[in-house]
């Protein structure tokens, strides 16, 4: 795999985890909403964790191990994402751009693992 700087969902998923996180204290500050938002900053903030782990990894079958986690991550983000949404946390222009980049990061991640896996 390619160093972190040139690894593709290194860089996104921490681009992504930064977003979270301003997306959290916007969420609390502006919003007092602080239940959803903690299970988001959690589960966004731990798809770049676990790539970062996985790259890292001692073989390729613990690579294989955290992406999927990552995926698995990924796609509860979306979840929460989805809820804040439609509960009108998330105004329609905020949400649709951190959406777009859990569906990327989603896309990529079921690239790689379905790639690992054969």
């Amino acid at each position: 795999m390619k160093k972190n700087e040139d690894n593709l969902i290194v860089v996104k998923s921490k681009a992504f985890a930064l977003r979270i996180i301003k997306m959290y204290k916007y969420l609390c500050d502006q919003k007092h909403e602080f239940i959803l938002s903690k299970q988001v900053l959690r589960s966004g903030t731990s798809i770049g964790a676990n790539v970062k782990e996985g790259v890292r990894g001692q073989s390729k079958a613990d690579f294989y191990a955290k992406l999927n986690i990552s995926l698995k991550e990924a796609s509860e983000t979306e979840y929460w994402l989805e809820l804040l949404h439609e509960s009108d946390y998330l105004p329609e222009n905020d949400f649709q751009s951190i959406y777009a980049d859990c569906k990327e990061i989603l896309r990529i991640l079921t690239a790689i693992t379905k790639t690992q896996k054969k």
